[in-house]
C-alpha cells in the first residue's frame, strides 16, 4: 500500500551562463556521490528555500525588485522574492559566484583576497549569522534584477524528495571564479548545452530531467544575448510535474502515456 504523497518544498535553481570563445556555456555542478539524494548527478546551482530568505532584513537588500512583482511573476499571493534571493544564495554557498552589487552600483569583484574575505565571513555565519550578516557586513545589494524567471518544474509523486523548483537564467559576472563547495558539490565545470547532452547520452554524466530539457533549450542559442532574448520572448511559464511510467521512464504533460502513468 503506498505511503502518503510528499509535499513538495519550494526550491530554487539558477543556472549561471557566459560567452566563451567556442560558444554559450553554462556551469554544471557535481553533486557529492555521499550524498542520499541525486548522488552523482551533475546539476545547476540551488536547493530548498530557507526561512530567512523571506526575511524583510534579506528583502530589503534586494535590488531592481520587489516581493510584489517578483510574486506576480510566480503566479504567488506573496513570498515570491525569496525564491529570487534563494537562487543568488544557493550559488554563492555552492558555487562561490556572488551575484550582488558593491557600494558603487557594481557586480562585486571577488578577487582572491575578497574571496576568501567573503569566504571566511560566511563561514562564521554558518555558526553564529546568516547570509544577511554577509550582505550588511559587506555594503552589498543583492542583484536579483539580473535573474530571469524561465521554468518550473515539480518533482514526481513517488519520489522519495519533492521539490517544487522554479527556475532562473543569470550571465555569470566575468570577475568571478567558481569555487565549489566540497560538501555538496565535488565539481564543477563549463560546458556547452549540446556538449552535455551528449554526454550524457553516452553515460558519462548524469542529468535528471528538468536538467537535460533546459539543456536542450540551451542549446538552441549560440550567444548569451540570445539566450536571455528568447526567454524574454517566450509566453507565461508552465508548472511541469513529469510521471513515472510502469517501466520507470519520466514522461511529461502531452507525451504518450501521460495520462496513464
Amino acid at each position: 500500500m503506498p505511503g502518503p504523497e510528499i509535499t513538495p518544498l519550494p526550491a530554487a535553481t539558477v543556472t549561471l551562463v557566459r560567452d566563451a570563445p567556442r560558444g554559450l556555456e553554462v556551469l554544471m555542478m557535481q553533486r557529492s556521490f555521499s550524498l542520499a539524494f541525486m548522488p552523482g548527478v551533475h546539476v545547476f546551482p540551488g536547493g530548498a528555500l530557507d526561512p530567512s530568505d523571506d526575511s524583510p532584513a534579506l528583502q530589503a537588500c534586494c535590488a531592481g525588485l520587489d516581493d510584489a512583482a517578483a510574486s506576480r511573476a510566480l503566479g504567488l499571493e506573496r513570498g515570491g522574492l525569496a525564491y529570487w534571493i534563494a537562487a543568488i544564495r544557493e550559488a554563492y554557498e555552492e558555487a562561490g559566484i556572488l551575484l550582488a552589487y558593491d557600494a558603487r552600483g557594481e557586480i562585486v569583484s571577488l578577487n582572491r583576497t575578497a574571496a576568501q574575505r567573503y569566504a571566511d565571513r560566511q563561514a562564521r555565519g554558518e555558526a553564529h549569522g546568516s547570509f544577511t550578516d554577509l550582505l550588511l557586513g559587506e555594503g552589498l545589494r543583492l542583484a536579483v534584477d539580473r535573474l530571469r524567471y524561465f521554468g518550473h518544474w515539480i518533482t514526481p509523486v513517488g519520489s522519495p524528495r519533492r521539490y517544487d523548483t522554479r527556475f532562473f537564467l543569470a550571465i555569470a559576472p566575468a570577475n568571478q571564479d567558481v569555487r565549489h563547495d566540497n560538501r555538496e558539490a565535488i565539481a564543477h565545470t563549463w560546458v556547452q548545452p549540446r556538449e552535455a547532452l551528449e554526454l550524457c547520452a553516452r553515460e558519462t554524466m548524469n542529468l535528471r530531467l528538468p536538467t537535460i530539457k533546459t539543456l536542450e533549450r540551451f542549446a538552441a542559442c549560440s550567444t548569451a544575448a540570445e539566450l536571455l532574448a528568447e526567454i524574454a520572448s517566450a509566453q507565461e511559464v508552465r508548472a511541469l510535474l513529469p510521471r513515472f511510467t510502469r517501466d520507470g521512464r519520466s514522461v511529461l504533460p502531452g507525451e504518450p502515456g501521460y495520462d496513464e502513468a
